[in-house]
């Protein structure tokens, strides 16, 4: 490819008389090229491709993943495009979108950016950082309201994370979530910082509160808080947030089950290990720096807590928890219950508005689809049924009912244009002598007409 210059002076060599040949010397190109740009079948500072782009195909697709969502990002359009058949590398697709300009301007990201930031030193195995990632808008059969929860714990030596979805952030949602991430990065760090969470400590003033103090001494681990208004301190946490919220949540369809939905999470956090980092002028991978952590070893058990999470009783008499439904004796259809599980137990209780346990169970796995049922309540909801049952013949829908004589002697009232009912109320409008002298007793001798104490009141006749 020739720069505008060099197509100058190829021009102004070839009028003073050189050769093709010469030029090409001159210039060190070959001579089909620059026959070709004196020819002016090529324009300077513009290569001419071979074959079609491989990018080309993917491009239409590419334009309107980024018009629907103009934040999407790069890498997850890379995977989608690549299921989809592109066999290029990922600086292709980049470069496609810087070419085409497939993104949309958005002027309200670039003026939130140019924050100065500190790089922090993270020995192996020195911290693990914690943070809750909202997700709004979850599947309505989640059951969990206008957001769902993801706890996401790094490692900002190695940059490996994890995260569990949860249903709230209380605080037995988060000692679960804590014990299940820490599983899945493989072991306990020294330190966990936070930032100021309530169910860890106190906002105010960044002191750790009593419960959560035990689940620090079973863990083996200090805690550290970050100080208030310091988000940057929690970097890599935060940045994987970024990554599961772009590369997974706005990705995740409808109908989904929380079961799968976490296998989801699960698969892209594994993948990400793949990353590299540059570490003493070396390329590794996240995964080769994680070895390096040295992480303790889990505690056997789990920390001994309570989660407790609301659900509605079917007209089954089941209750749906993590994936599989339990059973209720009978007469509880549409009623507000409580789940309680113990943390490291195997066992399912259910808890009455009251506080009445009427239900416990042996806890399966979570999402397996169980239905888990006790022969008693089996038995008491079958009789349930049976005894809503009339042993009356149900009616026969085809048997011959005409008008009836009240029906009809209202619709004679309709016709005659009087008001349905009237009769019966006392109100009835007399409008004729006949029916006049009906309702008149007979008149006293001697005397003027008399009316009766129960003659019905009538109108009068103009």
């Amino acid at each position: 490819m020739l720069t505008w210059g060099d197509d100058v002076e190829a021009h102004a060599l070839r009028k003073q008389g050189w050769t093709i040949s010469a030029i090409a010397r001159h210039l060190d190109h070959d001579r089909k090229t620059i026959r070709a740009y004196l020819n002016g079948e090529r324009v300077p500072e513009q290569r001419v491709r071979s074959a079609p782009a491989v990018m080309d195909p993917f491009v239409d697709y590419c334009r309107i993943r980024l018009a629907d969502d103009p934040h999407v990002w790069a890498s997850l359009l890379f995977d989608e495009i690549t299921a989809l058949g592109f066999t290029g590398s990922y600086p292709a697709l980049t470069a496609a979108i810087r070419v085409h300009r497939l993104r949309p301007h958005c002027e309200a990201c670039d003026a939130s950016r140019g924050r100065d930031s500190a790089i922090i030193d993270h020995p192996a195995g020195e911290e693990t950082q914690w943070d809750w990632l909202e997700l709004p808008g979850p599947p309505a059969a989640w059951g969990v309201g206008g957001h769902a929860h993801l706890l996401v714990g790094a490692l900002p030596y190695s940059s490996r994370w994890r995260a569990v979805l949860a249903e709230a952030e209380d605080f037995g949602q988060l000692v679960t979530g804590l014990d299940a991430t820490t599983r899945r990065l493989g072991g306990v760090s020294a330190n966990w910082r936070f930032d100021r969470m309530a169910t860890v400590c106190h906002p105010a003033s960044g002191k750790i509160t009593a419960a959560f103090a035990g689940v620090a001494k079973h863990y083996g681990v200090a805690v550290k808080v970050c100080p208030s208004r310091h988000g940057n301190r929690k970097g890599v946490v935060e940045k994987a947030n970024h990554s599961a919220a772009q590369r997974w949540w706005r990705t995740v369809p409808d109908g989904i089950s929380v079961a799968d939905a976490q296998a989801g999470i699960d698969a892209l956090a594994l993948a990400m290990d793949a990353r590299t980092r540059v570490r003493d002028g070396q390329k590794v991978s996240v995964a080769q720096l994680a070895a390096d952590e040295h992480l303790r070893p889990v505690p056997a058990g789990a920390y001994p807590v309570d989660v407790i999470v609301e659900r509605t009783v079917t007209a089954q008499a089941l209750v749906p928890f993590a994936g599989n439904h339990y059973s209720v004796p009978p007469g509880l259809p549409g009623a507000q219950v409580q789940v309680a599980v113990r943390l490291g137990q195997d066992t399912v209780r259910i808890i009455t508005a009251g506080g009445a346990t009427v239900a416990v169970h042996q806890r399966r796995p979570d999402g397996s689809g169980a239905i888990v049922r006790d022969e008693g309540h089996v038995i008491a909801l079958e009789h349930a049924v049976l005894a809503a049952f009339s042993p009356a013949r149900p009616c026969n829908r085809k048997t011959r009912r005409p008008v009836s004589d009240a029906a009809a002697a209202e619709a004679a009232l309709l016709r005659g244009g009087q008001q349905p009912g009237a009769e019966q109320a006392g109100q009835r409008v007399v409008i004729d002598l006949a029916a006049y002298a009906a309702l008149v007793p007979p008149a006293a001798a001697g005397g003027a007409p008399r009316t009766s104490k129960n003659t019905l009141p009538t109108k009068e006749i103009r």
